[in-house]
């Protein structure tokens, strides 16, 4: 079960960092204004999901990988999740009720990463 949720986090984070070009203009949207360089935030995320994605598979770099993608995680809830509450609300009510569910999803990301920072997994 435990590989099965690794595959699984793999492709997931996989596909997101390939989402990030494919929708790059959703990533825009939702960007901060007051970061610099939006277009290479985007990407550079983008590429970050795909590459930590690929490092959670040798066990070597799993540990590493998982760490590094909570720090992500922490970073993009705090920059990019809990501004989005604020700017949807009171405008859209379907946004921000789907900035407000993506909330607590990070937790649970955050988690399943956690599984896999011992060393040996």
């Amino acid at each position: 079960m435990k590989k099965t949720g690794l595959y699984a986090m793999v492709l997931l984070y996989f596909a997101a960092g390939i989402n990030h070009f494919i929708n790059s203009l959703f990533y825009l949207e939702v960007m901060p204004r007051w970061l610099p360089y939006p277009s290479f935030l985007v990407a550079t995320s983008g590429i970050a999901e795909m590459g930590l994605a690929l490092l959670l598979l040798p066990k070597q770099t799993r540990a590493l990988s998982a760490w590094l993608i909570i720090a992500m995680l922490v970073v993009f809830f705090f920059l990019i999740h809990i501004p989005m509450v604020f700017t949807a609300y009171g405008t859209n009510t379907t946004y921000w009720i789907i900035s407000l569910v993506r909330l607590p999803i990070q937790f649970v990301l955050v988690w399943w990463a956690w599984l896999y920072t011992k060393k040996v997994n």
